[in-house]
């Protein structure tokens, strides 16, 4: 206990998490209280002694909370809550089996990319070459590692346009502003194998970059409906339940970030470029109707053993 099954000797049932948080301020202060007064075990005084970024709620409640740039938290603390299982999320394996039902680099990429980020499938479609920068330290020094500019752009031959309408610009070849998303080894991986074969292959210079691979307009533009339709009939390829559209992708990812950042909405939001926390907390923060807490609950509600 803090970090194991929360416990207590049966017929009793287990500490619950507002019991378990009280218990682990308690044991905080006494190990911090223990250190400081023996002067000893400088290395749990300072993982004990970390914070999280404020939220409006606690800038509210605090003295010129304008300025705080932390607040305190506590490491032995349970997490707060669990989360549904989304309904807009992928079906569990979903990634894997669509890697080996696509049929062509460029699908690989179309389900690496939204995999490993938060884009949404218009802003995929609607990126040009000039929008990647796929290196550290990119000229346009708003983020040292790999990234993308997602640009709202009216007049993209495809008809695909980023959802938010960020600013952005074109200097000397160079995009800045727009949306920024970070790309993982994998996203850069899928885009060379790409590149260097059905892209060099087909393309017929417009500068962008997904390109359709057949038909009569073959390394025209590819189109966000195409892309949509390419991943459902994947999904029915491989068996996988339900429909497989695009923005699954992004709830899918969304919550495999709050899963390892205990629950952190503020770095889902900036990581999956959200509206606001709140609206990753209203989307994710409702309990799973089938966890042990919610279970026990009604259990309890009803009279049942437990």
């Amino acid at each position: 206990m803090p970090y194991g099954q929360p416990w207590r000797l049966p017929p009793k049932r287990p500490y619950g998490t507002s019991t378990l948080s009280v218990s682990a301020t308690i044991l905080k202060g006494f190990y911090l209280h223990e250190c400081v007064r023996r002067g000893i075990n400088d290395e749990l005084r300072e993982a004990l002694n970390v914070g999280r970024l404020p939220t409006q709620a606690d800038r509210r409640r605090a003295f010129l909370g304008h300025a705080i740039t932390s607040v305190p938290t506590n490491p032995l603390a349970p997490r707060q809550g669990t989360r549904r299982r989304h309904p807009k999320m992928l079906p569990d394996g979903a990634r894997p089996a669509l890697m080996e039902s696509v049929n062509t680099a460029r699908d690989e990429m179309v389900v690496t990319w939204p995999s490993d980020t938060t884009l949404r499938i218009g802003g995929l479609a609607g990126l040009h070459l000039v929008d990647l920068h796929l290196r550290e330290k990119a000229d346009c020094g708003e983020c040292k590692s790999p990234h993308v500019h997602v640009c709202h752009r009216q007049a993209n031959p495809n008809g695909a346009r980023a959802k938010k309408k960020e600013d952005w610009r074109l200097v000397d070849g160079v995009i800045t502003g727009g949306e920024i998303y970070r790309v993982s080894p994998a996203m850069v991986s899928s885009y060379f194998k790409y590149m260097t074969t059905e892209y060099a292959k087909y393309a017929t210079g417009h500068g962008m970059l997904l390109i359709q691979l057949a038909g009569l307009q073959i390394g025209e533009p590819w189109t966000a409906d195409a892309a949509r339709g390419m991943l459902r009939r994947a999904g029915r390829r491989a068996e996988l339940p339900g429909r497989i559209k695009p923005h699954a992708f992004r709830h899918t990812t969304t919550s495999k970030i709050l899963d390892v950042t205990n629950n952190d909405s503020l770095v889902a939001k900036e990581a999956g470029n959200w509206a606001s926390a709140q609206t990753v907390d209203e989307v994710y923060g409702h309990p799973d109707m089938h966890s042990p807490e919610f279970i026990s609950a009604l259990k309890s509600v009803w009279g049942e053993p437990e």
